[in-house]
């Protein structure tokens, strides 16, 4: 049996493939080994995994994570699955990888990441040949929902809402400007804590020209300072992965075409076409 999965900073996505090609999905949190240490990715895998998950039958393990694009992490991020799956092959790659496979499959191109954090690159098929530095949550992670969720909360803090914006999130979360500075400078997590408020724009239709305005400026800067800093990216089609690329993609299909790209594909998960991927492997071995 192997697993195939995509591991976000925020959610795990899984797939259970057993030798009669059954399917099994199940979630766990995410695994970012920037935030995560190897004990404590053991000890939640541990408890998050299904019960009746037989982990010592387990015989490889194909796992693409955020945070995974040095050696050095994923080796952390091996070494803790090798402590769970004892009995496994493991392989680790950085969740780009799994964004361009799922994406393009063994076609070159330009593939995004658009979810708790961003990524972007181009692919040619086999590997990513070019990679720009997103900068991560403190220093840019542009259209993402972090991004999002920060720059909701700067408004919130600094007075600058609408009214009524302003209103329904104080019923919402009860949170004070002081409690939202302790979160994001005190506590553990703060790229998933800042991330959580993107579903508050997804959902608030109370002022949709500020919600709207919100991820349209957020998107502008994702190309802005990401995209179009790759030689020549308007000969590529647009292509995304991720939650918020999904849910907002009306939008980012406006910013994509007014900066000369056709549109591809835009999806929320790329599990189901990673296994797709990854049954071709074993087939062609």
């Amino acid at each position: 049996m192997i697993i195939i999965a995509d591991g976000g900073s925020t959610k795990t996505n899984w797939c259970l493939l057993n030798e009669e090609g059954v399917k099994v999905y199940f979630n766990t949190e995410g695994y970012n080994p920037y935030f995560s240490s190897i004990a404590y990715i053991v000890n939640s895998l541990n408890e998050n995994l299904p019960t009746d998950l037989e982990k010592d039958k387990i015989t490889e393990v194909n796992y693409y994570g955020a945070g995974c694009s040095t050696a050095e992490k994923r080796k952390q991020v091996e070494d803790a699955m090798a402590a769970v799956f004892t009995n496994a092959k493991i392989n680790i790659g950085h969740d780009l990888l799994a964004a361009a496979r799922a994406l393009l499959g063994r076609n070159a191109g330009f593939a995004a990441i658009l979810g708790t954090g961003t990524n972007t690159c181009i692919y040619d098929g086999k590997d990513i040949v070019n990679n720009i530095d997103s900068g991560a949550y403190i220093l840019g992670d542009e259209g993402s929902g972090c991004y999002i969720g920060k720059k909701l909360l700067t408004d919130y803090i600094r007075g600058y809402m609408p009214e009524v914006v302003r209103t329904l999130f104080w019923e919402t979360f009860q949170l004070t400007p002081d409690d939202v500075n302790e979160q994001v400078y005190t506590k553990p997590l703060a790229n998933r804590f800042c991330a959580g408020f993107s579903k508050f724009v997804y959902d608030n239709n109370v002022h949709i020209e500020y919600s709207r305005n919100l991820v349209r400026t957020s998107f502008e800067d994702f190309f802005k300072n990401l995209v179009t800093h790759y030689p020549d990216y308007q000969k590529y089609t647009f292509n995304c992965i991720g939650s918020v690329g999904y849910n907002f993609r009306n939008v980012l299909e406006e910013v994509a075409k007014e900066n000369g790209m056709v549109v591809g594909n835009i999806i929320r998960s790329p599990i189901d076409s990673l296994v797709k991927f990854h049954q071709e492997l074993a087939t062609e071995a």
